[in-house]
């Protein structure tokens, strides 16, 4: 029985490997700069935004290190919606594969939240370049934005399997996903600290920090940038259920998004 079960678990493993190596060649192989890419695309963005928020508009004066964690901010989103948009159209985009071989399809989700992680990865490289020519201070809470960035890779892994399932039968759901993703990006406290938040009201400080997307953020600030003056939920208030709340939110999607797609998955091959 042992036997059986890691040979089964050893051909998921070999098949997600090439899954993933696979994901990650394709996105960039017909580009003139390949896998630099990876870094250029959210560097250009973070450029842009930069200069019409923090330059033109003035949004984070006076907030040290702000350009850090707004970069810091950016690249976390990236990561969220990059698992989210791959893993939403994942199970319709390799239907061929589905139809031909029987594997496990939660493989196919996986591959692209980890071809993600990868993108990450280097992301990171360059926030830490960027922090030491911006001298930030290093010190062992850094530590803490891995743990942070497990929960949002649970909480948008669990979206992606609940989103890739619905799109399966419902295409409406990758356009739905797109306008949801733009008014979650300017209501994550990505582009702005969320100490202009609470200087207007605390109340919506901590509804906004609800989201664990702007939760994740927001510590991930506070925690490995500014823990002065870029406060995360624990600061803003004592109320246990409300620290507790981002992370009971995450739990839940992850679950409920992994049982709906193991439910639904068996049909997948009939409904594409």
């Amino acid at each position: 029985m042992k036997t059986k079960l890691f040979a089964r678990y050893r051909y998921s493993l070999i098949l997600l490997r090439e899954l993933v190596i696979t994901d990650f060649k394709l996105r960039y192989q017909d580009s003139l700069l390949g896998y630099l890419w990876a870094l250029l695309r959210p560097l250009f963005l973070f450029a842009i935004i930069y200069v019409v928020f923090v330059y033109i508009l003035k949004i984070g004066k006076g907030v040290e290190h702000w350009a850090v964690a707004l970069l810091l901010g950016m690249m976390l989103w990236s990561f969220f919606t990059e698992i989210t948009k791959q893993g939403l159209k994942a199970i319709v985009k390799n239907g061929g594969i589905i139809r031909k071989i029987n594997f496990p399809k939660y493989i196919i989700v996986i591959a692209t939240s980890l071809s993600a992680l990868i993108n990450l990865s280097i992301n990171l490289i360059v926030i830490v370049i960027f922090a030491i020519s911006n001298h930030v201070p290093f010190t062992w809470n850094m530590l803490w934005v891995f743990p942070i960035i497990v929960e949002i890779y649970f909480f948008a892994l669990g979206l992606a399997f609940l989103l890739g399932t619905l799109n399966v039968k419902y295409r409406d759901v990758d356009y739905i996903w797109d306008i949801v993703t733009q008014g979650l990006f300017y209501g994550s406290a990505i582009m702005f600290p969320i100490t202009e938040v609470v200087k207007h009201s605390k109340k919506m400080a901590e509804l906004l920090l609800l989201n664990p997307i702007c939760q994740a953020i927001s510590d991930a600030r506070h925690l490995a940038v500014n823990p002065r003056e870029l406060p995360m939920m624990g600061n803003l208030t004592d109320n246990i259920l409300l620290i507790v709340a981002p992370f009971v939110i995450t739990l839940l999607i992850f679950v409920f998004g992994a049982l709906y797609f193991r439910a639904r998955s068996p049909y997948f091959a009939e409904d594409i």
